[in-house]
């Protein structure tokens, strides 16, 4: 039997919205949480005066955050449908937490957003919309929890699909593609199987809307150039320089004329291997170690990128990315120099312009050539590299066109490249 491809799914949305409970009742209802832990942690809810939170506490596990009430960290749950192996990312709405949910989102395939029917759509569902939007998410599906709590009405549904088809319109998405679906995650209805309390309801649950995203497949990425990011060189004995690292893009086979960037060192593909075993090809998310004829001691190093000699990495001079400032503690502006983390490279670049100013809330230009930006921001630069690096347009090649932007030991912001001028 084949085996069922893997599917990363963020949940993002307001603090208040239900995201964990919704996430903790679905791995429930999908046989992913057993009923002896659901028992122990209704227990656990009830001793801890929060009787309704049991299923949020499937996803909070850390003590810290029972105490404080809130989601703070990343976490990761597996459940499978019939197609899918699926990765949930719980990524947090409270305001601080942002940061975490823009790592989540950046390697997600889709994302599902929360809004309740209770109380519709809030500055963080507007945030959440933009950020997914700028990080280059393009399906979505839209969650409306808690129906119990306006008596199951189609009528609070319909208002909320359109209160949140207006946002969606204006970031770029187009709502008519993007299904909408009533549940109520601390009931359980209609997230794996259809509820009597949504008879008006005819649509999907949200199981089967999942099941509908599409993962870039194996042949897409396959298709597009070859692009392999090096982790480590490592100097075998008797065997000379072992580049490793994982195909992002293409294929890479033994006789392959390849070459590296920036380093600019050509030559032929001896061996492929994984796991110590000899491979004829390796492709997409194949993490491997290769031989290369030609390659001397100290040539390569971690961040350069592997392409065939006809189908270079592109050597930017400069590029042109939009970017998000999450977390700067004063203001960012041209001639700012912090360290670009792209794909294995960790390259200090400087921001020689800011083109324009985005509103987070709209999607809108709200300024041309700022002078500065600050936290909260989503802005158009102009980034040159202080030292040669390999960075690909995000729309031709997605793995190599996003970046981190790191400062004082935090991540300040993040993006997707736009264009590049090659060197």
């Amino acid at each position: 039997m084949a085996k069922k491809p893997h599917l990363n799914v963020v949940f993002i949305g307001h603090v208040d919205h239900g995201k964990s409970t919704t996430i903790g009742r679905l791995l429930f209802e999908t046989g992913f949480v057993p009923e002896n832990v659901m028992r122990k942690l209704k227990e656990e809810a009830k001793s801890a005066g929060k009787a309704t939170f049991e299923f949020a506490f499937v996803m909070d596990r850390l003590k810290e955050e029972r105490e404080r009430g809130l989601t703070i960290d990343l976490a990761h749950h597996k459940f499978e449908t019939d197609k899918y192996h699926v990765t949930i990312i719980d990524a947090p709405g409270h305001k601080d937490f942002i940061k975490n949910m823009i790592t989540g989102t950046s390697q997600s395939d889709g994302a599902v957003l929360m809004v309740s029917a209770k109380d519709g759509v809030q500055e963080q569902t507007k945030e959440h919309i933009t950020l997914s939007k700028t990080l280059g998410i393009d399906q979505i599906i839209v969650a409306v929890n808690k129906m119990d709590d306006v008596g199951y009405e189609e009528s609070k549904y319909k208002e909320i699909k359109e209160e949140v088809s207006k946002y969606l319109k204006i970031v770029g998405f187009k709502p008519e593609d993007i299904p909408f679906i009533p549940i109520s995650g601390y009931h359980g209805d209609n997230l794996a199987k259809k509820s009597d309390n949504l008879k008006w309801w005819k649509g999907k649950t949200l199981v089967e809307a999942i099941n509908d995203f599409k993962p870039p497949s194996f042949e897409e990425l396959a298709k597009l150039p070859l692009r392999l990011p090096l982790q480590d060189v490592y100097t075998i004995t008797g065997v000379g320089s072992v580049p490793v690292g994982r195909v992002e893009t293409g294929i890479i086979k033994p006789g392959d004329k390849v070459v590296f960037e920036p380093a600019g060192v050509k030559g032929e593909v001896k061996t492929v291997e994984m796991h110590h075993q000899q491979l004829p090809q390796a492709g997409p998310g194949d993490n491997i170690g290769f031989n290369v004829r030609g390659l001397g001691k100290g040539d390569v190093r971690r961040g350069d990128v592997v392409g065939h000699e006809d189908k270079k990495p592109t050597v930017a001079k400069s590029f042109t990315a939009q970017i998000v400032v999450m977390n700067h503690p004063s203001v960012i502006a041209p001639g700012y120099a912090p360290v670009f983390h792209a794909h294995t490279a960790q390259v200090a670049c400087r921001i020689t312009k800011i083109l324009k100013k985005i509103d987070p809330k709209t999607g809108q230009v709200s300024a041309e050539n700022p002078d500065f930006i600050k936290s909260g921001d989503a802005a158009v630069v102009e980034v040159v590299p202080t030292k040669p690096m390999v960075i690909e347009n995000y729309k031709e090649i997605p793995p190599l066109g996003r970046f981190a932007i790191r400062d004082m030991g935090i991540t300040v912001a993040v993006g997707m490249v736009i264009s590049v001028e090659k060197k």
